[in-house]
């Protein structure tokens, strides 16, 4: 039963690891010899060139990051949000001028898609035009850099595909794209831009990508009325936010299954407020219950669900953080319980949280033996209520004392129920998808 029960938790909890994937004919063309086109200071590239900027996130007066951003507003720049997710401020400079602009508000951004349109002070510029449209294959793609003396260098390269690279739809790039230039805009030869650049390790290489513009237009439609603060993107929820959420009577899981309504606990409430920062922003609509293991449990809640195709092996990417272990004695495994996944203790000494992943307990029940040989294995001591609850309602005892519990379902269960048995591959993931249609908060 040991070997069983590691397996099934490694299985349920482990990031995903990549495998290998398929090696199409751009691995050739990414590795050649890229073009440098020197452009006329009175070309057409003259106004592009004056709406892209380099940036630099501080946190305080602490420097985070440096990258490139352009603008999509006459003051509204995007850029990678992880670039600026962590700061207070933001320090913009356009590539025509040596003047610096501040930007410490945002209009918009997509966690999953890592953008975000940032609100400049001070400035105007010409937006620079979105690409809306497919494009094939090998279609030229070009990025801008800063002028040397008085030329702008125009870089060229191919869109090899639009691929699902770990979960996201992204365009491969034959352009080497340096960390230095994440953020920095891909052109087509009508000057339109295509996305958003930065470059990866995928299947042990580094690749180059562009996040696509058809986000960047999606967030654009739905910008904030009123631009927030860049500490509203803090992990941690201020005082008044906390005690707001402390009231909130549920949340609806709406699936394709059914509803499930989950109570979060406010004996963990960084948990609770970071599952309802993440429910507001919309993060786990449309995305997969991926992991099914039939008598144990469901789970869901990873980023690179969302874009998901059949067959592709998912559930390593979260939000981009992780959280503190707060494992709460009187809190156990029990049917119906909702608690947080993490990576093994290997490579995770301190127990830390998956910052969106959640899996809910369907469990079965235990015999006494079990639980005496989990006690050794886990060197845990069950109380006589768990010992009680195990063998008659059932659980994932073998978790106790190591995963987070920060909440249980009141009501679908026999959605979970239903779930937990539908037919799923070697990776446990569901045959045929079933998704998070959206959240909902009962105030």
């Amino acid at each position: 039963m040991n070997k069983i029960a590691a397996i099934i938790i490694l299985a349920f909890f482990a990031a995903a690891c990549g495998g290998n994937a398929k090696k199409q004919q751009e691995t050739a063309t990414q590795k050649a010899t890229l073009q440098t086109e020197a452009l006329p200071d009175n070309s057409d590239w003259e106004e592009i060139h004056a709406s892209i900027a380099e940036i630099e996130s501080f946190d305080g007066t602490r420097i985070l990051e440096s990258g490139q951003g352009f603008f999509v507003g006459n003051n509204l720049l995007v850029t990678q949000y992880s670039l600026v997710s962590q700061a207070t401020n933001v320090k913009v400079k356009p590539f025509n001028e040596n003047k610096t602009y501040t930007a410490d508000k945002f209009v918009a951004f997509d966690r999953i898609n890592d953008l975000i349109i940032l609100q400049v002070d001070g400035i105007d510029r010409n937006p620079i035009q979105l690409f809306e449209g497919s494009l094939p294959n090998f279609t030229k793609s070009m990025y801008v850099a800063p002028k040397t003396g008085k030329t702008i260098q125009l870089f060229s390269g191919k869109v090899l595909n639009l691929a699902n690279v770990k979960g996201s739809r992204l365009y491969r790039l034959s352009n080497v794209i340096r960390k230095s230039q994440f953020g920095t805009p891909i052109f087509t030869a009508d000057k339109k831009a295509i996305g958003v650049a930065y470059s990866a390790t995928v299947d042990y290489e580094m690749q180059s990508f562009a996040i696509p513009s058809v986000y960047i237009s999606d967030m654009l439609k739905k910008q904030k009325e009123k631009p927030e603060s860049l500490a509203a993107l803090s992990v941690n929820a201020n005082a008044e936010t906390a005690a707001e959420n402390a009231k909130i009577k549920g949340i609806v899981l709406e699936t394709d299954a059914g509803n499930i309504t989950l109570q979060l606990f406010n004996e963990t409430p960084e948990y609770r407020d970071n599952f309802i920062r993440l429910a507001k922003e919309q993060y786990f609509d449309s995305l997969l219950i991926h992991r099914v293991i039939a008598n144990f449990g469901i789970q869901s809640g990873a980023a690179d669900t969302r874009y998901a195709e059949p067959g592709d092996n998912v559930g390593w990417k979260g939000p981009g953080y992780t959280i503190p272990a707060h494992i709460i004695p009187g809190l156990y495994h029990k049917r119906g319980m909702v608690g947080s996944p993490r990576k093994p203790d290997t490579a995770n000494q301190r127990r830390r949280s998956d910052g969106s992943q959640f899996y809910i307990v369907s469990g079965r029940k235990y015999f006494d033996n079990e639980l005496d040989e989990i006690e050794k294995q886990n060197d845990y001591k069950f109380s006589a209520e768990q010992r009680q609850v195990y063998k008659t309602i059932g659980g994932a005892p073998h978790l106790d004392g190591s995963y987070t519990i920060f909440g249980k379902v009141i009501s679908g269960m026999d959605v979970v129920d239903k779930i937990a048995k539908v037919e799923t591959d070697q990776r446990w993931r569901p045959v045929k998808d079933i998704r998070i249609k959206r959240v909902r908060i009962l105030k």
